[in-house]
């Protein structure tokens, strides 16, 4: 098991940057979630978390980075650092080089390329400082949104994992889409 070295300060482009997560992010985080209701069903979450149980998420961020296991990573405005998503990389295999990445956006940024922007600007970082050969994306085949999105940043779909979780006590499918380094090219997703 290899420890996450944190990435330079900031990532970023012209329109958004991704820092570490921090407890500062948690108001914006807070309001995500009561903006959009469903917020928790689409990360997998049985309730949404309240301001407590995120404080203790961060608290043990730097434990996961620290053993390997995971980084949160915020997303912000470029001249800002209001919290407007996050891309949290976790299931590491360090045995084979891949870890699976998710990503939530605020409602009120959805539709402008924040997500792919996001998930454009980590990628190169999680193969360059992380060592990652594969980055694979699990999303419900119906989120169309999230299949638009992970195709824009450069994943390719691979299939349908039938019966692969458990939600609300049923067995559902999950759609699959990875990227491998090839995939970006000459440094850019397609």
């Amino acid at each position: 098991m290899r420890s996450i070295s944190p990435p330079p300060e900031r990532l970023e482009d012209s329109e958004i940057a991704l820092r570490l997560a921090a407890e500062r992010d948690i108001p914006e985080t807070l309001i995500a979630y009561e903006d959009d209701p469903h917020l928790h069903v689409r990360l997998g979450e049985a309730r949404p978390p309240s301001g407590a149980e995120l404080g203790r998420r961060m608290e043990q961020a730097a434990a996961d980075m620290d053993q390997g296991q995971g980084v949160r990573l915020t997303i912000v405005e470029a001249d800002a650092d209001d919290c407007r998503g996050q891309v949290i990389v976790h299931a590491f295999d360090w045995d084979n080089h891949r870890a699976e990445v998710g990503i939530w956006v605020a409602p009120q940024l959805r539709g402008r390329g924040v997500a792919r922007r996001a998930l454009t600007l980590s990628a190169p970082w999680l193969f360059a400082a992380c060592g990652l050969k594969r980055i694979a994306l699990l999303t419900e085949p119906d989120n169309e949104p999230m299949l638009r999105v992970a195709r824009a940043a450069g994943f390719v779909e691979e299939g349908i994992l039938r019966g692969y979780r458990r939600k609300q006590g049923k067995r559902v499918d999950v759609a699959v889409l990875s990227l491998i380094p090839r995939d970006l090219g000459d440094g850019s997703p397609r």
